[in-house]
């Protein structure tokens, strides 16, 4: 009995370890999970950029962030540090989860894939450990802080091609590329020079403005086009080179996340100049050559495609039997040699329609179907078929758009294709240059010259808040709601860029992109869409720079809501303005916040 006796004290002894146990944990996961988020902006506040001593008295009790019951949470909860770079719709770690079969061979799994509402990281996104803001433009092009991209592989990996170089605290970037080793603007000039443009300028007096790179690397390409008045859409995915469309955007430099799938590309037919890939690696042959039908599709009638391989030049059997049979295709589809050189070769796209009428019956690959628009870009495939011209732009010759700046004012000839009268264009255009002289009196007693950079207007319409941006040194992300007017093609007309998206979901960017965000009515449609508010909110405080600014333009109620999630985003009014033009949207108002820099406490014991 006494032996029982015993026996039943230990199990009552281990029974009442195993609860505290259980207690001990549950109250570590809890306080310490709100220590992870107490003090978040404390080294912000250091910095000087921000901060109240209320913002670091978070509370943590619910992470319900719904806004119809009334509830509005004092702080919401901070993703763990190793989602700092979390692209949502673009998340290797969501596609194993969720056990996506996608076929490897045609890249479906650098293509977007969103994660449904019970999957959505509802946090806000750490910034890495002793983040700084970035370095300002245009000293931005050739150096960055390595702490806002921990990542050297690539200096290693392309050590011999002059991509970027590791030096101290900074990562230099000294032009170079993986066809162009000694520099971006020595190879932009031999391009000019084989199209015999004067003074060796690639511009060509204005006449050629936009520019479509793909598989770009960390964009020395397009940035050093920059100088010669150029617009390049950067396009690379995320795929083992991880990080170089970042590195791009840390350096001010126009890029986009996006890859040659089976997807069309978000952008409208006709807009680029010149497409560009110096050894891309992508088999422009696959699938009756479909990848360079969709490249054929964005170019503008005379359109030029700079091609930069081993195929162009080499003399062993498999690159002699690649350039034979691509010659071949891309001879079919009426492309022609403007020029070749050494390692380069330029074909140019027809200004009519009259090479694919000549074709013998039959010849592949045929001509699209009259009822493919070829505008049609959200979520639509691609298609292994030719894009004619429509009657007018087939007598036209051309695209009938004048040369850059004038190209940024002039009507672009596709506005009669929304019923759009030259009117209506040049109204738009003087309002919202109005309209961005008010936001800039609100914004300048926070801003210098060189602030802001990259900016994104999330409803872009036609284009004009970018344009009233001229005379300052940004470059701006136009996009268009994949559900309203396709007016992308009158952007790229002006000499602009941008892409179609829903803002019921992700966009395909990186965390801590942009500088400003433009939201024009954005938030007052997503709700009529049905998708969430704060879902939006918190997608928009993922992509914009600590200490970067949102100019809100809306309905009052939608202000207010704003401002109740204030601290929890930890965001800063600077500026509100009861909008007094005389548009229909005359009851907006003008409502600018700026985000704070924080970091979790993880992240500032890791500096100590």
């Amino acid at each position: 009995m006494k032996g029982r006796s015993d026996g039943g004290q230990k199990k009552r002894l281990i029974a009442l370890v195993c609860v505290a146990a259980v207690v001990l944990v549950f109250v570590y996961l809890f306080y310490g999970s709100s220590d992870h988020r107490a003090s978040a902006i404390e080294y912000g506040r250091k910095l000087g950029l921000g901060g109240d001593d209320d913002d670091t008295k978070q509370d943590d009790t619910s992470s319900s962030f719904g806004i119809d019951d009334g509830f509005t949470p004092r702080s919401f909860p901070v993703c763990d540090d190793r989602h700092s770079e979390l692209i949502p719709c673009l998340d290797r770690n969501l596609i194993y989860q969720m056990r996506l079969k996608l076929d490897l061979s045609l890249m479906e799994h650098y293509e977007r894939h969103c994660p449904p509402a019970e999957r959505r990281f509802n946090c806000l996104i750490p910034p890495p450990n002793g983040y700084k803001v970035p370095i300002k433009w245009p000293k931005s092009r050739d150096e960055v802080w390595k702490v806002n991209i921990p990542h050297t592989h690539l200096a290693h990996e392309k050590s011999d091609q002059n991509w970027m170089v590791v030096k101290g605290d900074k990562i230099n970037f000294p032009g170079g590329g993986t066809h162009f080793h000694y520099g971006a603007d020595k190879y932009i000039a031999s391009m000019a020079n084989m199209l015999n443009y004067p003074n060796n300028v690639l511009n060509n007096g204005g006449r050629l403005r936009t520019v479509f790179d793909v598989g770009c690397g960390v964009a020395s390409f397009g940035g050093y086009l920059l100088s010669s008045d150029i617009l390049t859409m950067s396009l690379a995915p995320n795929d083992v080179h991880q990080n170089q469309i970042q590195f791009a955007l840390e350096r001010g430099i126009p890029a986009s996340l996006g890859v040659l799938g089976t997807k069309r590309l978000p952008y409208p037919s006709r807009s680029f100049e010149l497409a560009h890939c110096s050894r891309c690696r992508i088999d422009w042959l696959q699938r009756d050559g479909i990848l360079l039908l969709e490249l054929d599709r964005v170019l503008r009638p005379g359109g030029y495609f700079a091609y930069s391989s081993p195929e162009a030049y080499a003399q062993d059997e498999e690159d002699l039997r690649i350039w034979r049979e691509m010659s071949a295709l891309v001879e079919r589809m009426c492309w022609k040699i403007a020029a070749k050189r050494n390692q380069t070769v330029i074909w140019q796209k027809p200004l009519t329609n009259d090479c694919y009428l000549e074709r013998e019956p039959g010849t592949q690959p045929p001509l699209c179907r009259s009822d493919n628009d070829p505008d049609a870009v959200w979520g639509v495939n691609m298609e292994a078929c030719i894009t004619s011209y429509s009657d007018h732009d087939h007598k036209t010759k051309g695209s009938g758009l004048a040369p850059w700046p004038a190209r940024l004012t002039s009507p672009p000839p596709r506005l009669a294709d929304f019923g759009y009268s030259t009117g209506m264009f040049e109204k738009d255009t003087e309002l919202w240059r109005q309209r961005v002289d008010t936001y800039w009196d609100l914004l300048s007693p926070r801003i210098e010259s060189d602030t802001v950079r990259n900016i994104m207007d999330m409803k872009a319409s036609m284009g004009s808040f970018a344009a009233a941006l001229k005379e300052k040194d940004v470059w701006v992300m136009n996009v268009v709601p994949e559900d309203g007017p396709n007016t992308l093609k009158l952007i790229y007309d002006r000499g602009l860029m941008g892409a179609v998206h829903s803002w019921c979901e992700a966009f395909s960017t990186y965390p801590r992109t942009y500088d400003l965000l433009h939201a024009w009515d954005i938030i007052s449609d997503i709700k009529k869409k049905g998708c969430s508010e704060v879902d939006l909110l918190l997608e928009m405080d993922r992509i914009l720079r600590p200490s970067g600014f949102i100019i809100i333009r809306d309905k009052q109620r939608v202000v207010d809501l704003v401002k109740k999630y204030l601290k929890a985003l930890h965001w800063e009014e600077v500026g509100t303005k009861t909008d007094s033009d005389s548009n229909q949207d005359s009851d907006n108002v003008v409502f600018i916040v700026q985000k704070k820099l924080w970091l979790t406490s993880e992240s500032l014991r890791d500096m100590e």
